[in-house]
């Protein structure tokens, strides 16, 4: 019986090796990319402008989501809960990640976006 012969991503760790430095030189190779700068402040300044005008209408909207996703996800939990499921504190602790990353979400938006 003949064996297969070793290639050269035969191991994890080559492999790993192998696409780090596939994505360092591609890094290196667009330094297009870093010339722009300026192109994307930019832009910048221009989705600060676009957004600002609907910010009201649009945080209100993100609020009443995430209050539907309170009630979604207290509902679950106390569904959890009264069967007796052994698993409670993960759903309680998925469900209120989702709402505080939300809340961050939208902090962020009016940080990054200066927005008030």
């Amino acid at each position: 019986m003949k064996q297969a012969s070793a290639t050269f991503l035969d191991s994890p760790r080559k492999r790993y090796a192998f696409l780090a430095l596939l994505l360092v030189g591609a890094t290196l190779v667009s330094t297009d990319g870093w010339a722009q700068v300026g192109t994307a402040s930019a832009a910048l300044e221009k989705a600060s402008t676009d957004i600002g005008g609907m910010w009201k209408t649009l945080k209100t909207i993100i609020l009443i989501v995430m209050g539907i996703m309170g009630m979604i996800g207290a509902a679950s939990c106390y569904s959890k809960w009264s069967n007796g499921d052994p698993d409670t504190r993960k759903a309680v602790a998925s469900w209120v990640g989702a709402l505080i990353f939300a809340g961050v979400v939208v902090a962020m938006l009016e940080s990054v976006f200066n927005l008030r």
